[in-house]
Formats: structure tokens, C-alpha cells, sequence
């Protein structure tokens, strides 16, 4: 038998990696003789720098700053390939929500995407010729502003004063762009993400994930204005139309102030897939099993999973996805079968230990095997 795991994260217990090679733990346990591919996926969001360098290239680190200003040391990728060399930015290693503590109504005013800015200047500067930016996961919500700031725009207020970066979310000083100071760059940008959200309005960056990101009612609606005055000052200087671009919204707006540097938007799990050749990976699989986390009935909706099963049903395998929870409807029509994973109900800091939930998946995935096994055996003894 000839399986392929590819396994988004689960988030905060096992990366793609780990848990592809849990999976294969489980499934060798079964069918010592499998022939078994762990392939790292990724949406755009945690993880995509590590499923990109999966199949080579390396790490280079950059000093840099979280969202909330502090000093750290944050990883780009750098990948070589028919003569080109693209440089891969993970927004969550940097600004990620996870890395700033307690996330109350004291983030809002404070998260940049400042940190992100200096991650793409330090590609820029080693001459690459492409720069993917991952978004997902960050804390911000500025717009990109801090951003833009890192690689040398001005921002000023409404008064035409000059801002200084290094005061927070430059959105909540009322940031506007400063004429003439979009920065220009030579490299191909290109921006990964599955949200759709336009930059601003009732689907907008502010009003539907600043609340995730700790703002309060009367904070979303401040910085919504901030962000429609932000989204004026941006399409007055991009070459193109910003605000109502479906994608602009992600990561706080990010995606909007990469947009206006001329970024193109793409689907994060479909660049991943191609970067990496998932579907060169499951040619001739019998068995692709696949999951995340959490599987729902928004798990059609862009979501990794439902990318593999795609491709996977293309290449003619049984597809299988593993959740640590899973609430039904799931993605019909996806999956030959979608299963949770735990044995019993376990408090959520157990069920999320990386070590439960690589013994976890590891049973499942056998479990899945014998029976997919015994099924092969049965439609071979009616033939």
C-alpha cells in the first residue's frame, strides 16, 4: 500500500511535519510493508515556511521586532530554483498573535506590522528575485502601515505631521502616507492567504478580526475610520484599485499595503501545493490521509484539507481526513471518512499535548489502514 500523509498543523500541539510522521508511525505499525510519504502542507498561514523548505533551501535569520515592538530574531526562507531565488516571509513567526501574551483591549493600540516590513527589507537587500509573504496568525491591525514605514515610507497624520513607527499601531495616530513615499522594489511580490475580506467595511480587517485580535466595540470602530482614511491615502498612491480587492483585509490589512507595492494575491494552500509538488506527490497513492485540528463545515471553504482531498481524489486515492475535533457537517463529499482522533473526552490542555496527540493520530492512522487493508482484501476475494 502506498499512502501519503499530508497533514495541516495542529495548532499548538504538532506543525504539518510532525504530524505527517505520526501518521506514519501509525500506519507502518499496521502495514509494516506501506510505502509511506510524509508531505508538509500549509494554508499561507503558521507553517508555510517550514512546508516550503521541505524540500530544500534554508533558513537565514533577521534581527527583527514583534508586534508589540520587542526585540527578536525571526527566520526568512531562501529557496533556489531554476535560477531564481525567492525569499519566504512568515508573518506569524514575526507579529504572530500567539507571540504577544495576554491579547486584551491593550493590543490594539499598540500592534505593527513593523516587524514584518523589516523581514521583507532584509530579502529585498539579498537580492532575491522573488518575496512570498505568508500571511495568517498576526496580531496587527494597521493596514500595513508599520510595514511600509520598515521600508521607508512616511507616514503623517491629517495635519501633515510626521509619525514615528516606533509608537505602536500607526493607524491609531490617524497614519496616512506620506506623498510621494510609496517605496518601489524590482522583486516579484507575492502575497498567500485564504481570506477574502476586503480592507474595509462591514467584512472589513477592522470590524471582523479586530475583536479576535483584542479590540473592543468602540476600538473597532475607531480604527474602521482610521482604516477607511488609510485605504484613501493607499489607493491615491498604488497604480490600482486597494481597498475593495477581495484579500485586502488579511492579516490586519497587510495584504493591502503589499498590494500597493504592485503584490499579487494568491491562494495560500494552492502556491504551497504547487511550490512543493503535492500532486506529483500522490500519484499512485491507495490511501491519502490528511486533517488539522479543528473539522468543520468551514473546512471546504480554502481550508488545507479540503486542497488535499481535491488533489487526492484527482490521483484516484482513499481519502481519509484526522481531526482533534470534529463537528458535523463536515466538508461533504471531500472525504471518504473524517474522524476525530481522541479515544476519550480529555481536558483541552491534555487532548492538546503534543505527545497525546501524536500517539492519538498514530492509533487512528492504523485503525484507517487495517480497515481500508481488509476492504482491498474483501473487493479482491468478490473478483
Amino acid at each position: 500500500m502506498r499512502v501519503v500523509a499530508a497533514l495541516d498543523s495542529f495548532k499548538g500541539s504538532l506543525d504539518s511535519a510532525a504530524a505527517g510522521w505520526a501518521v506514519r508511525d501509525g500506519v507502518l505499525a499496521a502495514d509494516p510493508t506501506a510505502a509511506v510519504v510524509v508531505h508538509a502542507v500549509a494554508d499561507g498561514g503558521e507553517g508555510t515556511l517550514a512546508a516550503l523548505l521541505g524540500g530544500g533551501g534554508r533558513e537565514v535569520p533577521v534581527d527583527t521586532v514583534d508586534a508589540i515592538g520587542r526585540p527578536v530574531t525571526a527566520a526568512i526562507g531562501l529557496l533556489d530554483h531554476d535560477g531564481r531565488r525567492t525569499a519566504v516571509v512568515e508573518a506569524a513567526r514575526t507579529i504572530g498573535l500567539a507571540g504577544v501574551g495576554v491579547v486584551d483591549s491593550a493590543l490594539p493600540p499598540r500592534a505593527s506590522s513593523y516587524g514584518v516590513g523589516l523581514q521583507v527589507r532584509a530579502a529585498l537587500e539579498l537580492g532575491v528575485d522573488r518575496v512570498l509573504v505568508a500571511l495568517g496568525g498576526t496580531a496587527s491591525t494597521d493596514g500595513g502601515a508599520g510595514m511600509l514605514a520598515a521600508l521607508g515610507a512616511e507616514l503623517v497624520d491629517a495635519t501633515g505631521r510626521r509619525l514615528d513607527p516606533a509608537d505602536g499601531n500607526p493607524l491609531w495616530h490617524g497614519a496616512l502616507l506620506g506623498p510621494g513615499s510609496l517605496p518601489a522594489t524590482d522583486a516579484e511580490l507575492c502575497v498567500l492567504t485564504d481570506v477574502r475580506n476586503p480592507l474595509a467595511g462591514v467584512d472589513g480587517a477592522a470590524t471582523v478580526f479586530g475583536p479576535q485580535k483584542g479590540a473592543t466595540p468602540e476600538q473597532v470602530r475607531l480604527l474602521e475610520g482610521r482604516m477607511t482614511a488609510w485605504a484613501r491615502s493607499l489607493g491615491d498612491a498604488a497604480p490600482g484599485p486597494i481597498a475593495t480587492v477581495p484579500g485586502a483585509g488579511a492579516a490586519g490589512g497587510l495584504a493591502a499595503a503589499l498590494l500597493a507595492l504592485g503584490a499579487r494575491l494568491e491562494p495560500g494552500f494552492a502556491r504551497v501545493a504547487a511550490e512543493t509538488d503535492l500532486a506529483g506527490a500522490l500519484v499512485g497513492a491507495d490511501l491519502v490521509v490528511t486533517g488539522e485540528g479543528s473539522l468543520d463545515a468551514q473546512t471546504a471553504w480554502g481550508k488545507t484539507p479540503a486542497g488535499v482531498a481535491r488533489l487526492a481524489r484527482a490521483a484516484g486515492a482513499v481519502v481519509v481526513a484526522l481531526g482533534g475535533r470534529v463537528e458535523r457537517p463536515t466538508a461533504g463529499g471531500l472525504f471518504d471518512a473524517v474522524l476525530p482522533i481522541h479515544s476519550r473526552p480529555r481536558p483541552l490542555s491534555e487532548a492538546m499535548d503534543p505527545a497525546v496527540t501524536a500517539d492519538e493520530l498514530a492509533a487512528t492512522a492504523g485503525e484507517v489502514v487495517r480497515l481500508v487493508t481488509a476492504a482491498r482484501l474483501g473487493w479482491a476475494r468478490d473478483r
